[in-house]
């Protein structure tokens, strides 16, 4: 079977020793020098806060983005790639501190780029994080990677559920990366469109979605654009209040048929009903706690099952930012009822890799699984549990 060799090299080493390699990692690879952080976005504050709380100062930024260059964030100047190589490039060590959802950026470019200027030390921020856990992790899929080996046989079951060789590759891809931040061994993402494929399963005009993890919308445009009035109903919850308004403006400039079969809901879903903590960053990383978040806001969370009373959903989406696997449990009545294709986020915590597919197996036998890369570097990666009464892939 594709990958399962490598998986299994990949598992057997020790869970202790891969700790103390990890933490020792970036040292090796840093050489002991100072720091320059290469991205000065949300993950390079998010890292320079971090180092800050255990008494590392970076010397700088170093930023592609004109309007970056020349001044200074969080009190750390920021310079121009060149300008950072020639006061920098022989003593220190460039920390590449980019990696976001959205964006063609590889890893491998960033270290290109700066060998090309004469740095000649370039490091991942997953080595870095790995040196400092405890302030820096988790931080979605990045996580210290001895848990992985922890968790091996669940790692292994999941592996045997995937229906094709693409998805047994990519898993075992996806494990790499945890386990040794190999960004350079993923697959570049997948053509079809996220959430609504039409290599997996037969599209049905009467089709009743739930979108969780709304958005602005950005769902309900996609949906229309590909099938038009082809569908039931679709149920949109999105708890973040700025987002939930943007959402709205979307519906409301649906023709009125279209708009008549889309309802919004400004609540999160969870395993039960109750109260979250956001933080509201009216983005699509919005994300819920269960600890009160400075700067926050309070949502209602409730069940899907709650939600949904006697109607029988056939496609269940969820990008909720960490909080799947909760939402799921709130869902598993619909689902053992009903068998919609799910179509869950995987990459916002380490473990949902293997853990949320487990639990729709438990749940429900008929169900075919599929893995796909929808953006680079491991974001956007969707797990799809179709029933196989439904699915249209067949194996080449």
């Amino acid at each position: 079977m594709v990958g399962a060799a490598e998986l299994d090299a990949l598992l057997a080493r020790d869970p202790a020793a891969r700790r103390t390699e990890a933490r020792a990692a970036f040292a090796a690879a840093s050489l002991g020098r100072p720091l320059v952080l290469m991205g000065a976005g949300g993950l390079g504050r998010r890292t320079l806060a971090g180092l800050r709380t255990v008494g590392v100062e970076p010397l700088a930024f170093v930023d592609n983005a004109p309007a970056r260059q020349g001044t200074v964030l969080d009190g750390l100047r920021v310079l121009a790639p060149a300008d950072a190589a020639g006061e920098f490039g022989a003593r220190a060590a460039f920390v590449v501190t980019i990696w976001g959802a959205g964006s063609p950026h590889r890893l491998a470019h960033s270290r290109a780029q700066l060998a090309a200027l004469g740095c000649d030390d370039v490091v991942s921020f997953a080595l870095l994080y790995w040196a400092y856990p405890a302030a820096l992790l988790p931080h979605y899929l990045q996580d210290e990677p001895h848990h992985v080996l922890e968790q091996k046989d669940d790692v292994r079951r999941a592996f045997a559920l995937w229906e094709d060789d693409a998805s047994r590759a990519e898993y075992v891809a996806q494990v790499r990366l945890r386990l040794d931040a190999d960004f350079d061994g993923l697959s570049p993402p997948v053509v079809h469109p996220q959430y609504f494929p039409d290599d997996l399963y037969a599209w049905n005009p009467t089709e009743w979605i739930v979108d969780g993890g709304a958005y602005d919308g950005d769902s309900v445009r996609e949906l229309v654009r590909l099938h038009g009035d082809a569908f039931s109903h679709v149920l949109a919850l999105e708890p973040d209040p700025a987002n939930f308004a943007k959402l709205e403006a979307t519906v409301a400039a649906l023709p009125p048929a279209l708009r008549a079969k889309v309802s919004c809901h400004g609540v999160a879903l969870a395993s039960r009903p109750g109260t979250l903590h956001l933080d509201a960053t009216g983005t699509a990383a919005s994300a819920t706690a269960v600890a009160p978040i400075t700067g926050g806001v309070d949502v209602p969370a409730v069940t899907l099952d709650s939600l949904l009373g006697r109607e029988r959903p056939t496609l269940l989406k969820l990008d909720i930012e960490g909080a799947e696997a909760d939402a799921l449990e709130g869902a598993r009545n619909a689902i053992v009822k009903h068998g919609p294709v799910v179509a869950v986020c995987v990459y916002h915590r380490q473990d949902h890799l293997w853990r949320i597919p487990l639990m729709l197996h438990a749940w429900r036998s008929d169900y075919a699984f599929f893995l796909r890369p929808h953006n680079e570097e491991g974001w956007d990666l969707v797990c799809y549990a179709v029933p196989r009464a439904r699915v249209i892939w067949r194996q080449a």
